[in-house]
Parts: C-alpha cells; sequence; structure tokens
C-alpha cells in the first residue's frame, strides 16, 4: 500500500456534484465540446469556476476548477513561433495545475477559438470547451456556487445527524464497539481500532480489513508521531488517524476510504476519536483488572477451591473448560502483550474452552484436550518457548502445572513447546533434567576441574567405566587398559574431590546420575 499524508484540516473539499457533462446538458451556457482531454474529465467533479485573461492564471487557481476565458491573452501582434510557444505553455502549465477543463468565449474578442490552442489542448490531452453567443460567465460560476452552497448545507445537516447518532452509541452499554459500528455505518466502509501496541480492538466490521493496514499501523506506531495518512485507492484505500499525543500514541483509527475523508466525515472521525481515547484509556485500566482477575482465579483452582472459581469465572468470562484438560507454562517476554491480546481475543471466541491467567513472569494456560490448537498456533507465532502437562483434570491442576512447568524447563531458550509425555518416555532422568538436575550435576562434578582438562575427562571416563562394570576393578582396569593400581588411585581421587564414600550404594548412585545428567 502506498502511503500519502494528510495536511493539516484540509482533508477534503465540499462535493458539488457538478461536472463538464453537468454543464453542457445546460443549454443557457452554450457550451461546446472541442477537444476531450480523457473521457473520464468529462465526468470530474468541478469543485469551483474562475474566469482570468491572464497569461499565466495558474498561482491563482487550484485543481479541480474550471478556468473560463475571454482570450484577451491570446490577442496582439506576435511571430507565429512565439504566439504557438506561449499557448502551448499556457495550456500545458494549466494541465499540470489540475484544471478540470478550460471554457473559451467566443464572439467577444475572438470570433472562433484559435487553431493553434485547439492544437495545444489536443497535445497536452487537456479538455478545451467553447462557450459561445456571448453566455455571461457569471451564469456559470453563479450554477457552480449555487451547487457548492446546497453541497455545504446538505454535509452540514449529514454531520450533525452522524454526530447525534454517534453520541447515542456512546451511551450504549458497549459504547466502545457501538461507536466504532456507528461510525462504520455513517461512512459506509470498514472500521478498525488499534491499541497503543498495534493489537485491534475486536469490533465487527461491514467488510474484512484490507492487507496491509495492520503493517502500516504497526509503522506509525513505531515512528510515534502524530500523523493522518491516506493509504491507496480504490477497494483496499484506507485512513489513518492517531490517538494521543506524540511519543504517547494511545492508538490508530483505520477508516476504509476510496479517497481521503471530506471536512464533515473527518469532523465525525475526530469526534470518534476523541470518544475512542477515552475509551481505550478505560480499556487499559479494564484489561489490567481482567488480568488480575484472572491470576486470582488461578490461585483459587491452585488451592482446590474449583467451585468458588467456576462460578466467578462463569459471572466474568464464562465457564472454565471441561475435563480432561492440559496445563502449558510460557515465558512472556517484557512488552509481549501482544501474546496476551490474542490469547483474549481467542478466548472470547471460543468461550468455555480456553482459560489463561499471568503467574510471576508466566503465562499459564489451561484448555480441554481436544482445544489445544486455540492457544499453540499463537505461541508458536510469537517465538515462545513452553511446556505442556500431560492430560489431566481440574482436581489435579497442581499437578498439571508442575508438569508443564517441569516441561518448560526441559525446552530451554528455543522456542517451542515440550509435552510432559516426552520427558516421561526419558524416564527419571528425562524428569531430572527438566527439573534442573542438569546444572546440580554440573556443581558435583566442578571440583574435579582442578585437575585439569585432560585429567578430569581421564577421570569422568574412568568413573563411567567402572561404574558400568559394577564396580568390578579388574574388568573395569582391562577396558581402559591401566593398571588396577591406577584405577585404584583414580578412584580415590573422585572420592576425595567430589566428597563421597564410593563403597556405599547410594554414593555410586549419585555419581552415576551426576555423570548421565552432566552428558545431557
Amino acid at each position: 500500500m502506498s502511503t500519502q499524508p494528510v495536511i493539516g484540516g484540509e482533508v477534503g473539499r465540499v462535493h458539488t456534484g457538478v461536472t463538464l457533462r453537468t454543464l453542457m446538458a445546460q443549454p443557457v451556457f452554450k457550451l461546446t465540446l472541442l477537444v476531450e482531454g480523457d473521457a473520464a474529465d468529462l465526468d470530474r467533479e468541478i469543485a469551483w469556476v474562475h474566469n482570468s485573461d491572464l497569461g499565466d492564471p495558474t498561482p491563482w487557481l487550484e485543481a479541480e476548477q474550471l478556468l473560463l476565458t475571454d482570450g484577451a491573452q491570446f490577442a496582439g501582434s506576435m511571430s507565429e513561433e512565439l504566439a504557438d510557444r506561449r499557448t502551448d505553455e499556457y495550456v500545458r502549465r494549466l494541465a499540470a495545475r489540475g484544471i478540470v477543463a478550460l471554457g473559451f468565449a467566443t464572439g467577444i474578442i475572438h470570433a472562433d477559438v484559435p487553431q493553434r490552442l485547439i492544437d495545444a489542448c489536443t497535445r497536452h490531452r487537456f479538455t478545451l470547451l467553447e462557450v459561445g453567443e456571448r453566455t455571461p460567465f457569471i451564469g456559470i460560476i453563479r450554477f457552480v456556487a449555487d451547487a457548492v452552497a446546497a453541497a455545504r448545507v446538505a454535509s452540514l445537516e449529514w454531520s450533525l445527524a452522524a454526530q447525534r447518532a454517534v453520541a447515542r452509541a456512546a451511551l450504549r452499554p458497549d459504547g466502545l464497539t457501538a461507536i466504532l459500528e456507528e461510525l462504520g455505518q455513517q461512512l459506509d466502509c470498514w472500521v478498525a481500532l488499534y491499541d497503543a501496541l498495534g493489537n485491534r480492538v475486536v469490533t465487527k466490521t461491514r467488510e474484512p480489513v484490507p492487507e496491509g493496514v495492520e503493517a502500516a499501523v504497526a509503522d506509525v506506531l513505531r515512528r510515534g508521531s502524530r500523523a493522518g495518512l491516506h493509504l491507496g485507492e480504490g477497494a483496499d484505500g484506507a485512513t489513518l488517524l492517531t490517538l494521543g499525543r506524540r511519543g504517547e500514541l494511545r492508538g490508530i483509527l483505520a477508516v476504509g476510504s476510496r479517497v481521503p475523508l471530506d471536512n464533515a466525515e473527518h469532523d465525525l472521525v475526530s469526534s470518534v476519536i476523541g470518544l475512542a481515547s477515552i475509551a481505550l484509556e478505560q480499556h487499559s485500566a479494564l484489561d489490567l483488572a481482567r488480568r488480575q482477575l484472572r491470576s486470582g482465579l488461578l490461585e483459587l483452582l491452585l488451592s482446590g477451591d474449583h467451585a468458588v472459581a467456576e462460578r466467578t469465572a462463569a459471572r466474568l468470562w464464562g465457564p472454565l473448560p471441561p475435563d480432561p484438560i492440559r496445563v502449558a507454562v510460557v515465558d512472556i517476554p517484557p512488552g509481549e502483550l501482544g501474546f496476551l491480546s490474542e490469547l483474549d481475543v481467542q478466548a472470547a471466541a471460543h468461550g468455555g474452552k480456553l482459560f489463561f491467567a499471568e503467574q510471576d513472569a508466566h503465562i499459564v494456560i489451561v484448555s480441554s484436550d481436544a482445544d489445544t490448537g486455540l492457544w499453540s498456533g499463537v505461541v508458536g507465532r510469537h517465538g515462545l518457548a513452553g511446556g505442556v502437562s500431560a492430560v489431566t483434570t481440574w482436581a489435579a491442576v497442581s499437578d498439571g502445572l508442575a508438569e508443564a512447568t517441569r516441561a518448560r524447563a526441559s525446552a530451554g531458550e528455543t522456542p517451542r513447546l515440550v509435552r510432559y509425555e516426552a520427558l516421561a518416555e526419558q524416564g527419571l532422568l528425562g524428569l531430572l533434567s527438566a527439573s534442573g538436575g542438569s546444572v546440580l550435576a554440573n556443581r558435583l562434578l566442578e571440583p574435579l576441574g582442578r585437575l585439569g582438562e585432560d585429567a578430569r575427562a581421564t577421570h569422568l571416563e574412568t568413573a563411567r567405566v567402572w561404574l558400568e562394570a559394577n564396580c568390578v576393578t579388574d574388568q573395569a582396569a582391562g577396558r581402559l587398559g591401566v593398571h588396577r593400581q591406577t584405577l585404584r588411585a583414580r578412584i580415590a581421587t573422585l572420592e576425595r574431590l567430589l566428597d563421597l564414600d564410593l563403597s556405599r550404594f547410594a554414593d555410586r548412585t549419585e555419581l552415576w546420575s551426576a555423570l548421565q545428567l552432566a552428558e545431557r
């Protein structure tokens, strides 16, 4: 989507509905089409009409205007070459300025429209009309002026009615949603509201929001400056308007529009922006309260008070997911509130199938076993790491949380979801590793570092082979290719440095476990 800024308050103009075709249909004006610059020119809306016989009137003209002239600037003696060049430059400037057409009056100074003017308009594809039979310019000007005045009255009446409709919508219980829906209805387009993080506030739209709008919203929020942008043209056109002060943007209101908004439409949108800014502040405070309520519900559930938690959840959000359930634990990086917003959307759209709450630096997610897809895709999109419990019930939700926490620990920093069943398949060592056993194992073996890297490796290999040989010295020495006294000396060194008595089964088990976990 290409973007163009909306400058200042001039976001549009009053639409008169008057075109060249409209004027040509009025017999009193005696208009004849001499050069048709473009087929679409006849249906271009005329914003105003000027008359001038200046050699260059463009400094006093604006785009979408009709210029009338009696041709005085083309009179006078000059060479054919100079007359051709001046005429060509005159037409070129009008076309570059965006003038709709030139109306040339005959029967006043010129009996006919000069041929060189007709030729220049043909070269520049610029529409040329003959104003015949000494038609007063003031009649054409007044016709368009009356249309502009009528359009302004109609625009004002529409604006007042639309403002009243939006004000009534603001009084409804679902004020923010009602305001946005009413705005879409008044403008006959889609409307979308995004918060300061670029997350869309959930509302219904008349039509789907085009692709590219969300990326444009993110770009504006990243810059942090107040702005109005018109994106693209046609069916995918949109106008973005920021909420809040520079550096403290509260969000962005996106409005589907094929052209920039006119003044009345912009006034209505400005009113909605004011109301939406207040609503977003309230939404932010309400969202924080909802998050804290969820955390409190989670504490109730973990304490075993399921009945109270169920009744509270039903009043606020709907029922909790039914048994059997799975519990997930996901780390949330600082500022990653977009993830929470997406979970909120999923929970709202699938009532009774998903519950989540914050606990310390984690998000705890609970869903029915059949509904894990509601949140697993969201976790994947945000590149987060997490753990998932085995299938459990609300009665054993604390155990499920413990399983999910162990599975999360085994995921490390890799963005992935680890299921507890995968750890269970690895046996007790898998569970010990997920619970941080590798850290303890390395700490137990740390004193061997005093021997130096090579000697440490030699002693660890000696311990592994000796334990695998069921602590039979001769058998282990043979496998290692060393004398049995050398082997005994190494075992004694291990006992001294690790503070173990390897004649005891328990200490042998601890050393063997440390070796296995350290390898993991």
